[in-house]
């Protein structure tokens, strides 16, 4: 779906859970990856995270992106300040992109993870029967070129 606001045309759009942060981007995501490590389990609350990779330049937050948490080195996630939805991720590895959680994207159901990301940490009972690149460690070579 792709909405037109004066010249520039909105690819996505999404929120939060409680619809306090809102966002739009102007650019098709760069990549849409599971992840399946430890740190993005914890972060999203799920059993496996899914994010789309996008141009941090045509993403735009409303009214800002959230809370940002630092736990890992080079690693700054943000939430919504008000209900707590898993919003983003930066990596220092991953310059200009942002990734943002597939489930808070009002257009997911057109977005199908490209790559599984750290498959060898995949619960051994989560079975996701497809055809895409197992990779069973970092995939940051393979999507960072997907920035370029």
């Amino acid at each position: 779906m792709t909405i037109k606001t004066e010249n520039t045309a909105i690819i996505l759009t999404g929120r939060c859970y409680c619809g306090v942060t809102t966002f739009t981007t102007t650019q098709e995501p760069q990549t849409i990856a599971y992840c399946h490590c430890d740190s993005c389990r914890r972060a999203t609350g799920g059993p496996v995270a899914a994010f789309a990779a996008l141009n941090e330049k045509a993403v735009t937050f409303t009214p800002n992106e959230g809370r940002k948490v630092a736990i890992n080195p080079g690693v700054t996630r943000t939430f919504c300040a008000d209900c707590g939805s898993s919003l983003t991720g930066r990596y220092d590895y991953l310059p200009g992109q942002v990734y943002i959680s597939v489930g808070v994207i009002d257009q997911a159901n057109d977005l199908a993870p490209k790559i599984h990301c750290h498959d060898s940490e995949r619960y051994s009972w989560l079975h996701i029967e497809d055809d895409i690149e197992r990779v069973t460690a970092t995939a940051r070579s393979k999507i960072s070129h997907a920035s370029k």
